[in-house]
């Protein structure tokens, strides 16, 4: 008989925040959760910086005005920190919905007044967190509130689906992550997008149809596109000009969700405008063929010839020279791992290997405000 393999039903939310507004956002995406999840869902993915909203006022405001400013402190103080009880609300709404949840959030470092990442959030059934990614470079006005994302991030979280894996925005065209996520074995991809592109004419549908078929050749993934949409109250906070309002009113500039297969068909979607949720059901062996043909972390590769080397050190702005404790001393020498503990993850590919630290130096320095 062999090995079987599921036929689960994915989701895009397609849908606009609360624009800023943290708790009404989360109570949103908790209510699609759980009408996904009653639909059959099982893996769900979100827009980017869904909660509580994404810093697009950037492509319409001068970036010193007093609105810019405004906004931007709005940003942070409904930004979202992990764990928190935003967390645990839609960490509670996985479980009630059994299902796998990929959220497109802003969020900032526990107890500080700056410093903000684009990430998605990982939420299990069971209502754990797997964990995070963290977008790796902010683009154009996302510099001015975000900084770039964690090496450590980048990765793909098992499920019971097949690892599960996402980039935000344009770095889902980025080869190097895409690679990383690729030698992770990811099988169902989730691409974050935000509610609309900013200045470019080229329709959403059409951008997240071209990288999204193309991570999904590359990776034999599945891959879903979740896009936000753009609400009329965020078009009064963003319009800076009458042309920025006829430009906001263009349905073309928003939406535009999809599900692509490992064989790049397009399973759903795109959609229009609207909000929603777009739905498809997939076979996970066709996985299974895409990857006897092309498998780029496995047989279809040369690890002899190609080599990413992934740097996962959490990097250290502040360090404080400190003698070591001696209980520090006895503990590790009861544990026999000198002090290294979790500083690195080994790589699980032959085809990528995370830069470990060289020698113990790190042991010996107690850090603050890692980012």
């Amino acid at each position: 008989m062999g090995d079987t393999y599921p036929k689960i039903r994915l989701a895009a939310v397609q849908a606009s925040s609360v624009f800023l507004n943290r708790e009404a956002t989360v109570e949103k995406a908790c209510r699609l959760i759980r009408e996904a999840g009653a639909a059959g869902a099982k893996v769900i993915g979100f827009p980017e910086g869904f909660v509580p909203g994404h810093p697009l006022w950037y492509h319409f405001h001068p970036t010193t005005t007093k609105q810019a400013r405004r906004l931007a402190t709005e940003l942070f103080k409904n930004s979202v920190e992990i764990p928190s009880p935003a967390t645990d609300a839609l960490a509670d709404a996985a479980r009630q919905a059994g299902a796998y949840v990929v959220m497109g959030l802003c969020e900032k470092r526990p107890g500080t007044f700056g410093t903000l990442f684009n990430s998605q959030l990982f939420l299990a059934p069971n209502g754990q967190i797997l964990g995070k990614h963290q977008k790796l470079v902010p683009t154009v006005g996302e510099r001015l509130v975000h900084t770039g994302g964690r090496g450590d991030t980048l990765r793909a979280f098992d499920s019971a689906y097949g690892r599960i894996s996402g980039l935000v925005c344009g770095e889902n065209s980025n080869p190097l992550a895409i690679f990383a996520l690729i030698a992770e074995e990811t099988a169902i991809h989730v691409a974050s997008w935000p509610s609309l592109p900013g200045r470019s004419s080229l329709p959403r549908s059409d951008r997240g149809l071209v990288t999204g078929r193309s991570f999904a050749f590359m990776s034999k993934a599945f891959v879903i596109n979740a896009c936000g949409t753009v609400s009329d109250e965020m078009k009064e906070v963003l319009a800076y000009t009458p042309e920025d309002r006829e430009f906001l009113a263009n349905p073309e500039l928003s939406g535009g969700s999809s599900i692509i297969g490992p064989d790049t068909r397009v399973l759903a979607g795109p959609m229009g405008p609207e909000e929603g949720i777009l739905y498809a059901d997939v076979d996970l062996e066709d996985c299974v063929l895409a990857k006897v043909t092309h498998d780029f972390a496995g047989h279809y590769n040369r690890a002899d010839v190609f080599t990413l080397v992934l740097n996962d050190r959490v990097p250290q702005i502040f360090q404080r020279r400190l003698a070591i404790d001696r209980r520090e001393q006895e503990a590790d020498a009861a544990t026999g791992d000198g002090g290294t503990g979790d500083l690195a993850r080994a790589g699980e590919s032959s085809t990528v290997a995370r830069r470990e630290p060289a020698d113990n130096l790190a042991d010996r320095l107690r850090s603050k405000h890692t980012a």
